[in-house]
């Protein structure tokens, strides 16, 4: 009887793209090596935000907080005309890409298609992430060379 319920309830379930839709809050941010060993690259409370809409575009933010800055303002960034060290700082700690996504349920991965980003080498790239969905949370996984990243996220409420 319980496979029978659970079948029911995978049938009952949006779609994941649907599921999906929304603003989510970042929670937590790790990396775990192929030693085992766990880092926090954005500390071990980062800010984020993620983004996906019913139109199939994304959004993903994430920060470092506490990040210091060399810039008097941020127009000289802005612009073009900061120093070498100066954008080394305003850019440690941050990540930001916006794209398309689309879901693949039968491995269980979205996909966002990066149309631009931070990191040059991404745009144009599809990154790929598990997903698995714990009540308002979103857990997304991928894996990059000898490393892995798990991101958690809160869905935030209207």
């Amino acid at each position: 009887m319980t496979r029978r319920r659970s079948l029911l309830a995978a049938l009952a379930a949006p779609p994941v793209r649907d599921q999906l839709l929304g603003v989510w809050n970042l929670v937590s941010y790790a990396r775990r090596g192929a030693n085992g060993k766990v880092d926090y690259p954005y500390s071990e409370r980062p800010v984020g935000r993620i983004t996906y809409d019913s139109a199939g575009r994304m959004s993903a933010q994430l920060m470092r907080p506490g990040r210091r800055s060399t810039l008097a303002s941020g127009v000289s960034f802005a612009t073009g005309r900061a120093a070498d060290a100066e954008i080394r700082e305003a850019v440690a700690g941050f990540i930001a890409y916006y794209g398309t996504f689309t879901v693949d349920e039968r491995v269980g991965e979205v996909i966002h298609h990066v149309e631009a980003c931070l990191v040059p080498s991404w745009v144009g790239t599809d990154l790929r992430r598990k997903y698995r969905f714990t009540g308002d949370h979103l857990t997304l996984t991928a894996v990059a060379g000898d490393f892995s990243v798990e991101l958690v996220w809160r869905r935030e409420k209207p």
